[in-house]
C-alpha cells in the first residue's frame, strides 16, 4: 500500500481505476453518467478526501451528515458541496472543508484528483480531491452540516465488502457497503474510497 504523500501524488497523475472501482460499490440500478436529457440539470460539486498518518496507519477524515439535511441525510460523507459561481473545483473542496470541519486550506496539501462521477439521485457531478495533512487534524464542526467526524483507516476498506438493506430515496435496496465503528459507509463515499483504495494498492 502506498502511504507517502509524494507517492500518492504521483499515482494520482497516472491512470486512475475510475469506473472499475466505482462499480464495486455502486447501488443497484444507479448510473455513473447523466442521461442526455439530464445534462442541463447536473450540479457540479467537489469533495475532499483528507488524509493524515498516525501510529495506526493512513486515515481519512469522514463526516456524518445530520438527519435533517436535504441531501444525503444521516449518511457518512466527505467534506464538500456544490461549486459556487467564479469558484474552481479545488476552491470548493477547500472552502467546504473549512466551513464544515474547520481545517484551513493552509494546513492542506492538495495531492491531486480522483475520477469524477455522477450521482443520479441528487444530480451532483462529484470531483473528489485528495489532500494531505502533516499533523493530526483538530476539528471545529459546523453543527448544521456535520454531526460528527470519523477517522477512518484506509486499511479497513479491504475486501470483501458487506451488503445491507437500506431505505433510500428510491425505496428499499440491497447496497454494497463497509461497516466501521457502528456506521455504514455506502453510496458515493464508498465509491470514492473504493477508487482510492484500489489506486494505492495496485502495485
Amino acid at each position: 500500500m502506498i502511504t507517502h504523500p509524494d507517492k500518492i501524488a504521483a499515482a494520482l497523475k497516472g491512470a486512475l481505476p475510475g469506473s472499475q472501482s466505482h462499480y464495486k460499490m455502486l447501488p443497484p440500478g444507479r448510473v455513473l453518467n447523466p442521461a442526455p436529457e439530464d445534462q442541463g440539470k447536473v450540479k457540479p460539486s467537489s469533495v475532499l478526501l483528507l488524509l493524515f498518518r498516525d501510529v495506526d496507519g493512513l486515515k481519512v477524515c469522514l463526516i456524518k451528515r445530520p438527519v435533517y439535511m436535504k441531501h444525503h441525510a444521516g449518511q457518512i460523507a466527505l467534506p464538500g458541496g456544490r461549486n459556487e459561481a467564479n469558484e474552481s473545483a479545488s476552491e470548493t473542496a477547500l472552502r467546504e472543508t473549512y466551513e464544515e470541519i474547520g481545517i484551513p486550506r493552509d494546513k492542506i496539501r492538495l495531492l491531486g484528483t480522483l475520477s469524477s462521477f455522477y450521482v443520479e439521485v441528487s444530480r451532483f457531478q462529484i470531483t473528489p480531491f485528495v489532500g494531505w495533512m502533516d499533523t493530526n487534524p483538530e476539528f471545529i464542526l459546523c453543527p448544521d452540516e456535520v454531526e460528527k467526524t470519523i477517522l477512518f483507516p484506509i486499511e479497513a476498506f479491504k475486501p470483501p465488502h458487506s451488503t445491507i438493506e437500506l431505505k433510500t430515496l428510491t425505496g428499499l435496496m440491497q447496497v454494497p457497503c463497509v461497516k466501521y465503528d457502528g456506521e455504514i459507509i455506502w453510496g458515493a463515499t464508498a465509491m470514492i474510497l473504493s477508487e482510492f483504495y484500489d489506486l494505492i494498492n495496485k502495485n
